[in-house]
């Protein structure tokens, strides 16, 4: 069986809500047909996954690398099989979480559009189990940095 290998990013903002609340969003890109997903694509001859994902990122959001703040201990592999032309091929993705330091898109032509979109609304959109599973465990990763980053309360006399 064929075996291909893409990388993509999931990409969040933080930014405050009507109340001053901050909160986060992710960004999934439109293919049409009710169709939402991350930026991603196929590693190219010779390149390294993050490569890959950082350049699929480009091509499809517009959003340079340098506007992207990569989590360094965030990665998520995902495996599937998927048909093509009668054929079933074997698919690795690997993932990765980066906040978009300059969220300015401008969606590629392979796509229809693109959102912005809080946890919830993003899980209803993405048609597969596999992606909803994905964003969680980003979801959580980012749940729990921000948790250890609280200050500690003052010592008890």
């Amino acid at each position: 069986m064929p075996r291909e290998i893409s990388a993509g990013i999931i990409i969040y903002k933080r930014e405050k809500d009507r109340d001053g609340k901050i909160e986060t969003k992710y960004l999934l890109l439109y293919h049409g047909r009710g169709y939402w997903n991350f930026p991603k694509g196929k590693l190219e001859s010779g390149e390294r996954s993050v490569q890959a994902a950082l350049r699929e990122v480009a091509e499809e959001t517009g959003i340079a690398d340098r506007s992207l703040s990569l989590e360094s201990n965030f990665r998520v592999t995902d495996k599937y099989i998927y048909q093509w032309e009668g054929q079933k091929i074997f698919k690795i993705v690997i993932f990765f979480l980066a906040q978009a330091v300059k969220p300015e898109v401008k969606v590629s032509n392979e796509h229809e559009g693109y959102g912005w979109f809080l946890h919830k609304d993003a899980q209803k959109l993405l048609r597969h189990h596999n992606s909803r599973s994905i964003l969680k465990k980003a979801h959580e990763y980012l749940r729990g940095k921000s948790i250890q980053r609280r200050p500690s309360p003052p010592p008890r006399p």
